[in-house]
């Protein structure tokens, strides 16, 4: 069950027009992202541009309203491997405009306001509008983020779960699913204190450390590591770990020097099924630090500390509570 500190936490978060209603009041309206939107009914589709979109709709039970998905780092949750099957993959990156507008969506659902946005990858959200097509971009992503600031972004504040909360009611509010978005919220809430509880019993040292290595261009040059107030920033706080990394940015680049010169206790790497960049192979991940001079002398490689963790658990979503359960077993298995 949710505690009622952090039940008034979340709820903190929502429109009064849909608290604690059992079925929504159409229309409704939300500012999502910035942006005002309506709806005169629930959609009878939806296109997701975002592996944590498509993931939060099939658990809200939405999965014969989803028409085509698009951006997976990983594969499907195994519960929904059946469903995911029978459902058009747009594209595994980022799709075409026209592939999502053919699919005639009563809602676009984005993970990423880099994706569809002020100058989106896919579309602007003005372009959807124009053609009808309602847009929804995760909150996660734009909640104490600012995206004007290029790449990943950078965040104005802590991320936390509260954020996709917030984007799982809401899209159960925008469906007329609030039942399913409660029971889903309650699930990660449980699971969360899990997971937080466990690293607490493991007695951890005061000042262990850890870097989260997410890609890199190349195996060999700088790479993707995590900042301090992302979903990795959060995983960390929560089970007493010190990110070496202090830079504000979602995903700042930073030199190995300086990562080894930190010489965190652990490593956490990013596996995907993602090819975008040689680094995205976790066995190049693995190769380069064995091999390399630099890399191979930290301590985290000396001692075996590395811990693999799916991509999109390390982005803040649905999955960020399942990277925090894995993160949390891991510890139960390592000695520092």
């Amino acid at each position: 069950m949710i505690n009622a500190q952090r039940l008034l936490a979340i709820l903190a978060f929502f429109p009064s027009s849909f608290l604690m209603a059992d079925t929504t009041d159409y229309p409704l309206s939300l500012n999502n992202c910035g942006t005002e939107i309506r709806f005169s009914s629930a959609p009878e589709s939806a296109v997701t541009v975002g592996q944590s979109a498509t993931e939060i709709l099939y658990s809200l039970g939405l999965s014969d309203r989803v028409v085509g998905t698009s951006v997976w780092f990983n594969p499907v949750l195994p519960e929904f491997n059946e469903v995911n099957a029978g459902i058009e993959r747009l594209a595994d990156n980022d799709p075409s405009f026209e592939s999502v507008v053919n699919r005639r969506p009563g809602l676009v659902a984005a993970q990423y306001e880099w994706h569809v946005g002020p100058t989106g990858s896919v579309a602007s959200r003005e372009q959807f509008h124009e053609l009808g097509i309602t847009t929804y971009i995760m909150p996660a992503d734009c909640d104490t983020k600012d995206n004007s600031t290029g790449g990943d972004g950078t965040r104005t504040a802590a991320f936390s779960p509260a954020h996709v909360y917030k984007g799982i009611t809401e899209l159960a509010a925008i469906f007329d699913v609030q039942e399913a978005g409660e029971a889903l919220v309650a699930d990660l809430e449980a699971r969360q204190a899990d997971a937080i509880a466990k690293a607490e019993s493991l007695e951890l040292p005061q000042d262990l450390s850890a870097v989260f290595w997410f890609s890199s261009p190349d195996s060999s040059v700088d790479p993707y590591v995590a900042g301090r107030l992302g979903a990795p920033g959060y995983m960390m706080e929560k089970l007493g770990i010190r990110n070496v990394i202090q830079s504000d940015e979602e995903w700042p680049i930073v030199g190995w020097e300086s990562i080894a010169r930190s010489d965190p206790d652990l490593i956490v790497i990013a596996r995907m099924d993602r090819r975008r960049f040689p680094a995205d192979d976790i066995e190049e991940k693995l190769n380069f630090l064995h091999s390399d001079p630099v890399t191979r002398e930290m301590t985290a490689v000396q001692n075996g500390n590395i811990v693999e963790m799916d991509a999109h658990a390390m982005s803040a979503t649905m999955r960020t509570i399942i990277g925090l359960e894995s993160l949390a077993d891991a510890l139960t298995t390592l000695s520092f």
